[in-house]
């Protein structure tokens, strides 16, 4: 008898708690503190949830989690230029991937392609 399983546990945010709170790691745009769940999915469809341990830095561009903890241990995002602070601060959105300057209503990169 053959049985073909297919599953995973991956993590879903639940609540925002505090938006803007510091900059991605993988591509350095706004990123807010948020609470999540655990979810265990069976067949790509949810059939349990439980809450994460602590919170989470959520990035609000690429959709990267990370443990609060690594702001904690003194791990900052790369330090970005003047001109990238500037654009930064007014809000302006950047490619998860190239990292270049987009405007808010592109689905994909002009520069590389990508998926935003």
């Amino acid at each position: 008898m053959f049985f073909f399983f297919v599953g995973g546990v991956n993590q879903e945010v639940r609540q925002v708690l505090q938006s803007g709170v510091g900059r991605c790691l993988n591509c350095g745009s706004q990123a807010s503190l948020v609470s999540y769940d655990n979810v265990l999915k069976l067949f790509f469809i949810p059939v349990w949830r439980w809450p994460g341990k602590d919170s989470a830095i959520y990035c609000d561009n690429c959709g990267f989690l990370m443990p609060k903890g690594l702001f904690r241990e003194g791990r900052v995002p790369p330090s970005l230029t003047p001109e990238q602070n500037r654009d930064f601060l007014a809000g302006e959105l950047r490619c998860w991937s190239c990292s270049r300057l987009l405007e808010r209503e592109f689905n994909f990169c002009p520069f590389c392609g990508s998926a935003q």
